[in-house]
């Protein structure tokens, strides 16, 4: 029976544990106090809500996400998440404490209607002399017996500016494109492959295009006879229309925007079994989109997403209990044959 699975990525912005909770790492903790002094327990539990509001209108088969610091806040959002939604999601996760910020990738996702594939959650590190990022990969697996491989991605900031960090995240686009290599060889050449992630980088930048070979040809994709390329399904949404909460029609330029500035930093590409016919999976590439619900929408001269922010001293100043990230999620549909 054919199936539709909605796979979306969302970058949680600063995603901590409470200052001064005990699941903080004492390496990470020195690196990130500042900006956490008081960051109490009610604006924890506030900015969990704010998140949930998005996932639930979101319904996620599998959401892959970004800037969370570990496991506690994690479950702590899922169950959230399930009491709200009545569904069932669970986490995937791997704790990792090689980021100077300590923070890591992961996925929720629906167990009522996709399984996660024990045994194949792979953490694979972007490194970097002060510390690193992470692609976790996971294998998620549907009622039919079908396998969909995601890798999420956060590849290493422009902090200290874009030339003298470009390389880190062309180190980044080798390493995503070694593994979508690796897994063809060691599953199948038809293996289905979805990658999304904040690559903090455009879908034209060389680390991208060159380094992760995501293709904004479609067909450079479907004539490829051994090569690993993805079809970057970005280009998409780099012009979109959105609505913000007046009811006025924005355009958006970007995922995310950093003073007036647009950037689409958050990608979906896929593989090729998932634009070849016979195959188990297909994606809907006119679905693609950035997930820009209305609430999120700034009413600002830039359409950027509303952000909630940490307190830095001063949750007054800096922090908008009515935010939710400087990010906007991505999603797109695949369909099960």
């Amino acid at each position: 029976m054919p199936q539709t699975y909605k796979i979306a990525f969302w970058n949680l912005e600063n995603l901590f544990a409470p200052d001064g909770h005990p699941s903080h790492e004492p390496k990470v903790y020195n690196q990130v106090k500042n900006d956490l002094a008081g960051w109490t327990d009610a604006l924890f539990e506030t900015k969990l809500t704010q998140l949930t509001r998005i996932i639930t209108q979101l319904d996620p088969t599998v959401l892959g996400v970004c800037e969370v610091e570990n496991s506690f806040v994690l479950e702590a959002l899922v169950e959230k998440v399930r009491a709200t939604t009545g569904r069932a999601y669970d986490v995937v996760h791997a704790d990792s404490t090689r980021d100077r910020r300590g923070i890591d990738t992961a996925f929720l996702y629906d167990t009522g209607r996709i399984a996660f594939v024990p045994g194949t959650l792979f953490s694979h590190f972007v490194l970097r002399s002060t510390g690193t990022r992470d692609i976790s990969q996971a294998t998620f697996r549907t009622a039919s017996g079908n396998d969909l491989i995601l890798l999420a991605n956060h590849w290493p900031s422009r902090s200290g500016g874009t030339e003298l960090s470009r390389g880190y995240r062309m180190v980044a686009g080798e390493t995503l494109g070694y593994w979508h290599k690796r897994i063809r060889e060691e599953t199948t050449e038809d293996a289905a492959i979805l990658a999304m992630g904040d690559m903090n980088d455009d879908p034209f930048d060389e680390s991208v295009s060159i380094h992760a070979r995501a293709s904004r040809e479609r067909g450079d994709v479907e004539r490829s006879r051994t090569a690993a390329r993805f079809y970057n399904l970005t280009w998409n949404y780099m012009r979109q229309v959105c609505t913000d909460p007046t009811g006025a029609t924005r355009l958006l330029h970007g995922t995310l925007y950093y003073q007036g500035d647009a950037n689409a930093f958050d990608q979906i590409m896929v593989s090729k079994a998932l634009l070849t016919a016979g195959q188990p999976f297909s994606v809907r590439e006119e679905t693609a989109k950035i997930e820009a619900i209305p609430e999120m929408v700034s009413t600002r001269v830039s359409p950027e997403p509303v952000r909630f922010g940490l307190p830095k001293g001063n949750a007054a100043a800096n922090v908008n209990t009515a935010g939710f990230s400087d990010h906007y999620p991505v999603s797109v549909l695949i369909d099960e044959i």
